[in-house]
């Protein structure tokens, strides 16, 4: 099936032309525009594909763009969420937000939210109705359905042809056309790792030919008569893994496995990043166009090119290999419980024994918790990013201990206005069961701390924003995150910060 949709021509003269624009901003702003590039987005999708696999084969131009631009390694959700397919995995790349936004949870796509969470050349028609927008895919639900009418383009490229005509069709708009942003999906590398497993030869050579038609695609954009005066960013990521057995949908971490390959202005020759999640491909694409994100739209996606630092984020070099957690692969690294500068952890009232690796909060990662224990929906912790702390009483009653789980995390101390108000946002995840309580306190000046949020109940992921009234004359404010229980859940933060008024 082919589709192509085309906005009317009045749609386009409602729009101030360029030369009226640069009139209207001044005469700085016209100098500013002659000097700029024009902005231009390929994102290309090789669906199943892994990256230690990308690694593994004969991949020159891959590995040519992960030498000049960004690596970026990552995970994403499993069941109760959605299960590791290609329905919630492209959903999710295309809209910038998780299953649980989107609401798409398998490959029929039944009571999708994409009215809601427009896939992300919608989103650009919308801000800006002159660029031109192109999707081909060789997995048709992905043009036909995940994309909408608005986009001025959509080729469901024909099965017979399958990625060789996805590539083809690509090549030629991308050389010949003049599209502002483009998305290519290629299906060939999934439909091998199915047939043969993700540790097979078959997979292998299908990760070489993708690679080659990827280089097709670059070669076209860095062919065109306009290209020296064009800004590309380019983004090849993936919509789930595999497994050595060849299948997805499970929870394992191949299959759980994703990654962004990027190259553009401000990502670093050969750099590698942890921070990186799904739904940032739309959100990079959007950034890059300059569209702004209006907060209203809600995303979960974060533009790769403005990373935000974070306290737990800068624990990475000094995360260790397991001690008691047997079922942890022995080569990852991925806790301590060392926190970062100006933070501690209370184990004052914590009790004894347990599982090394979880006794009071601990600073750990997707990889190497979930990996502790599957299936218990540690992998629906989508919003936390790198290095988060947990405090898991669950697995630290995996061994025997004396006493009860009571661990407090504490903040450095952040300035404050006294008689103003101060903003606290952390991305939260909180699963429940009594007698457990997880308690967000505040200190000022080093008072008693003043409760000022409670979990009694499970909380999704999500971020978390409270408003604080700040005490006459006081000037700093610490955070206090403590969590108590038996043998229940577990509670997830990461990303604190507070600001004031």
């Amino acid at each position: 099936m082919e589709v192509h949709v085309t906005h009317r021509p009045t749609r386009r003269s409602l729009l101030l032309s360029a030369a009226a624009l640069a009139v209207t901003a001044g005469p700085l702003a016209t100098t500013a525009r002659a000097a700029a590039k024009t902005p231009k987005v390929l994102v290309i999708g090789l669906d199943g594909a892994l990256l230690t696999r990308i690694k593994d084969a004969d991949a020159p131009n891959l590995d040519a763009l992960m030498a000049a631009g960004l690596t970026a390694p990552s995970t994403i959700y499993a069941n109760p969420l959605a299960p590791t397919m290609s329905g919630p995995g492209w959903s999710t790349l295309i809209t910038g937000v998780w299953p649980d936004k989107h609401n798409v949870r398998d490959n029929a796509f039944t009571g999708h939210r994409f009215a809601q969470y427009p896939d992300f050349l919608t989103r650009i028609e919308t801000a800006a109705p002159s660029r031109t927008t192109y999707a081909v895919s060789s997995w048709a639900p992905i043009t036909d359905t995940v994309f909408s009418a608005a986009v001025d383009t959509r080729v469901s490229t024909p099965s017979a042809e399958y990625d060789t005509g996805t590539t083809s069709r690509a090549v030629d708009r991308l050389g010949n056309g003049n599209p502002d942003a483009v998305f290519v999906q290629l299906d060939n590398i999934d439909h091998a790792g199915h047939d043969h497993g993700a540790a097979s030869s078959q997979y292998r050579a299908a990760i070489h030919t993708a690679d080659a038609q990827v280089g097709r695609m670059v070669a076209a954009v860095k062919s065109r008569p306009s290209y020296g005066a064009e800004d590309w960013l380019i983004m090849i990521t993936a919509d789930h893994g595999h497994t050595d057995a060849g299948g997805h949908g499970g929870s394992t971490l191949p299959e759980r496995s994703t990654f962004l390959i990027a190259t553009g202005p401000t990502l670093a020759a050969g750099s590698v990043r942890y921070d990186v999640k799904m739904p940032d491909v739309a959100a990079s694409a959007l950034a890059h166009l300059g569209i702004a994100i209006d907060p209203a739209w809600n995303l979960d996606g974060r533009p790769v090119q403005q990373p935000r630092p974070d306290d737990f984020d800068a624990l990475r070099p000094k995360l260790t290999a397991r001690t008691d957690e047997t079922g942890i692969p022995a080569g990852v690294l991925g806790h301590t419980h060392t926190p970062p500068a100006g933070w501690t952890v209370d184990n004052s009232a914590m009790g004894t024994g347990g599982v090394a690796e979880w006794r009071g909060w601990t600073f750990t990662t997707d990889e190497f918790w979930t990996s502790a224990q599957r299936d218990q929906s540690r992998e629906s912790n989508i919003r936390a990013r790198n290095v988060f702390a947990v405090a898991d009483g669950d697995e630290w009653y995996d061994k025997p201990v004396t006493g009860t789980f009571d661990s407090t995390l504490v903040s450095p101390a952040y300035p404050v206005t006294g008689g103003r108000t101060a903003t606290l946002t952390y991305t939260t995840y909180y699963r429940h069961e009594s007698p457990q309580k997880g308690e967000v306190l505040v200190s000022y000046d080093g008072a008693a701390p003043v409760s000022v949020r409670t979990y009694t109940a499970d909380v999704p992921s999500r971020t978390e924003t409270v408003t604080l009234q700040v005490p006459s004359g006081a000037r700093t404010a610490r955070v206090r995150f403590r969590y108590s229980g038996g043998n229940n859940w577990y509670w997830v933060i990461d990303g604190v910060a507070l600001t004031g008024s």
